[in-house]
């Protein structure tokens, strides 16, 4: 270890106080290029309990805030995340290799869009009127019109445990919903890549959060998160990560009926139909590779491909291959960097292996970039076989696209959700009445028509073991909020 890091954090924020973590630090490695990038906190259980318990008694003082107030506070964070994003840009990309143009336009920025998001005036979302209903006399009450509204209290505190992918991105989406809706929260980054969510917490304590409302816990072993599920103070967790420990948190947390919000895995099916616009499906597909290296669960990495355009999607596709420059996540040539660690990788290598003993043909790739021996490289791998494989049934998070063949409609759709996961596919297709009407059949929370941008503001989560929950735009608040039916009588 180097006797000086360019990023030394060794302190957690709990109940407004930046405390040395309980169990010292640890080192952060850049995924490009192997070296240290700075020491993180590592905290221990008490820790996160004690966040907890600072959370739970800010959060009454919290919730009567006005909205007006609560709103001007997610401004300032908004303008001062983006006042930062110089400084944090580097970082971000430093430690989780993501590209430059990556991290310029995805990672940092939309940070700042979320606080901006959910500085809105929540009260249309959060208090909604019931049509008045004529009563008949009853032996409990007399009779009357009688009007009604639910009103949506906030859950309380919020644990926040965050994926790798897109660290500051994926926190922001969770803490500015729950804080705007008046909910106190506990920060859990990822172990692999939490510097720049520490700046993030920074950031909220100095524009003015008060003590408790955010609070920061971090560590590289699962003991601060799994007890911050297990808090009784915590009365919410909201996740992103593997459907492994999303199954575990939903166990734990179900003992004493904790709400949870699961964002897990995905093997998103891309339904390519004999009329498609085989340009746009193969940027589509290919965007597996060409977006964080795969490591993004919506990513279309099965290609269910009707047999008639199988060639051309898969001679595309090698041939956009071919474009893609892997290497330094700094240069802006590069479009795909590292994958996060040196586990992953051979993860996604084991994967790969796979392939050809289920019969699958590696068209593409399945090595390491032979002129990149450091940092945790893989090359974009492309996979033709069917929908057995392992490498289409079990989710990858890496550079990886398998392509399977379909001949008529039902058989494609069949194939798409022949899954356990159901997050987000993708129908191309030029006739707009059958890809809407095969899009309603998919089994997935979310589903492109023609293309892989998003809608923001769209409720986003998944079916089957993808998750429980949704959130996104005015689905975040309702996230973290519980119905109360106020009913009165003329």
């Amino acid at each position: 270890m180097a006797e000086t890091t360019a990023h030394d954090e060794h302190q957690l924020l709990i109940g407004g106080k930046w405390v040395d973590a309980s169990d010292g630090t640890y080192e952060i490695v850049n995924p490009a290029t192997e070296a240290v990038v700075g020491n993180a906190p590592n905290a221990g259980a008490g820790d996160a309990l004690a966040a907890a318990a600072a959370a739970k008694e800010a959060q009454p003082e919290w919730a009567a805030w006005s909205v007006d107030d609560r709103s001007a506070l997610m401004r300032e964070a908004a303008a001062a995340i983006r006042a930062k994003a110089s400084e944090l840009l580097p970082l971000v990309i430093a430690e989780t290799g993501a590209t430059a143009t990556v991290g310029s336009r995805m990672q940092v920025p939309v940070a700042a869009d979320r606080f901006e998001r959910y500085a809105r005036d929540p009260r249309g979302v959060l208090q909604t009127p019931l049509l008045p209903q004529p009563a008949q006399a009853t032996p409990l009450a007399p009779g009357g019109i009688i009007g009604g509204m639910v009103n949506r209290q906030a859950l309380g505190v919020v644990a926040c445990i965050t994926s790798y992918n897109f660290p500051m991105v994926n926190m922001a989406g969770k803490v500015a919903p729950a804080l705007a809706a008046g909910n106190t929260v506990v920060v859990k980054p990822a172990p692999q890549d939490p510097l720049a969510i520490v700046e993030l917490v920074r950031i909220l304590d100095d524009v003015g959060f008060p003590p408790g409302v955010v609070n920061l816990v971090n560590g590289n072993t699962p003991t601060s998160s799994a007890a911050l599920v297990d808090a009784d103070d915590v009365d919410c967790v909201s996740f992103t990560g593997s459907t492994q420990v999303g199954v575990t948190i939903a166990e734990k947390a179900a003992r004493r009926m904790k709400r949870t919000l699961l964002e897990l895995g995905g093997k998103g099916a891309c339904l390519v139909f004999d009329d498609a616009d085989v340009k746009a499906a193969v940027g589509c597909i290919g965007s597996t590779w060409s977006f964080h290296s795969g490591q993004i669960c919506t990513a279309p990495t099965r290609a269910v491909v009707h047999r008639s355009l199988f060639d051309q999607v898969r001679d595309g596709l090698v041939q956009m291959a071919g474009f893609l420059k892997v290497g330094d996540p700094t240069d802006t040539a590069t479009v795909i960097g590292p994958v996060i660690s040196a586990a992953q990788r051979a993860r996604i290598e084991a994967h790969i292996e796979t392939a050809k003993e289920d019969g699958g043909e590696i068209v593409l790739g399945g090595e390491r970039p032979a002129d990149l021996p450091v940092g945790y490289y893989v090359a974009p791998t492309l996979i033709t076989g069917d929908n057995r494989m392992r490498v289409a049934r079990e989710e990858i998070f890496g550079p990886v696209v398998t392509m399977i063949p379909f001949d008529e409609e039902e058989e494609g759709i069949a194939i798409a959700n022949d899954s356990d996961f159901g997050l987000y596919d993708y129908v191309f297709s030029k006739d707009g009445a059958r890809a809407l009407r095969v899009a309603k059949r998919l089994q997935a929370g979310h589903v492109g028509i023609n293309t892989a941008q998003r809608n923001h503001d769209a409720p986003f989560g998944g079916f089957k073991l993808s998750g429980v929950g949704r959130d996104g735009g005015d689905y975040g608040l309702l996230a973290y909020t519980e119905p109360q039916a106020i009913i009165w009588s003329s």
